[in-house]
């Protein structure tokens, strides 16, 4: 299966524990993924977050109406987290957040390993183009939520 990786790191002018808490509540997903995905939270608050932790969604991928469910696999608050889904539009997708402290606030990362039906072709012409879109506006709207 050939895998994809988009990484991206973005600085946030707040402490750690403030950026690695608002990340912590799986309904925020919601408010910094675009509108043109139709995203819904659908696993009821609270959501305690911890390893084995299971969290469902649905989203509108192209038109597509999508269900995805993600597990959380690592949790280790407040420098890193990660969630790999274990159903959804993907053939793998594992996705690490860190929150690393610096003088000016918190640098967010986040590394998406994913692999998708169709390969290359597939992932060139259609999925990493969307992924991109989603991470830029996702940077937009954090600078926006976390001023």
């Amino acid at each position: 299966m050939n895998t994809f990786k988009l990484t991206t790191e973005q600085l946030i002018e707040k402490p750690q524990e403030e950026v690695f808490s608002y990340f912590s509540d799986a309904h925020n997903l919601a408010e910094i993924t675009p509108p043109w995905l139709h995203f819904v939270v659908l696993t009821p608050r609270p959501i305690e977050m911890e390893v084995g932790t299971l969290i469902d969604y649905q989203l509108k991928l192209r038109g597509i109406p999508v269900r995805w469910q993600s597990e959380i696999t690592e949790w280790e608050p407040p420098h890193f987290f990660a969630d790999e889904q274990r159903r959804g539009p993907y053939r793998c997708w594992i996705h690490q957040h860190t929150f690393v402290e610096t003088d000016g606030g918190t640098l967010v990362g986040d590394e998406v390993e994913y692999a998708v039906l169709g390969g290359k072709l597939i992932n060139k012409l259609l999925v990493r183009p969307d992924i991109e879109k989603i991470f830029e506006y996702r940077t937009q709207k954090l600078q926006e939520l976390l001023k």
